[in-house]
């Protein structure tokens, strides 16, 4: 997400609020501050994050893997962590779809 100390900047902040409005149909999502970002967590289990410069990147197992890696998502450093794509982003359904994959593969 960032550095330890790191201070969470605006558009991180927003970033994640923004999320949790597109996904809200989805009970149990909270936010997290952490390391200048967000922990984006379901009953507790942490599925997906927000780093300090605004980037959302949700989990993902090796199938997943592949399917953020085909529409141009990168991984968060060596986390198993992938960068939403825009198009996903933009999309209430599409992310919510990918949202509730990347909570199934944080159980």
């Amino acid at each position: 997400m960032g550095l330890k100390g790191d201070k969470n900047t605006q558009l991180s902040n927003q970033v994640a609020e923004h999320f949790s409005e597109q996904v809200q149909s989805i009970e149990g999502i909270t936010l997290k501050r952490m390391f200048g970002g967000s922990g984006l967590f379901h009953n507790n289990k942490m599925f997906g994050l927000v780093d300090s410069k605004g980037n959302c990147f949700l989990k993902a197992d090796e199938a997943g893997k592949k399917q953020f890696i085909a529409r141009g998502g990168e991984q968060h450093s060596r986390m198993p962590y992938y960068s939403i794509p825009d198009e996903v982003m933009e999309d209430p359904k599409q992310l919510i779809a990918w949202t509730q994959k990347a909570i199934e593969v944080s159980k």
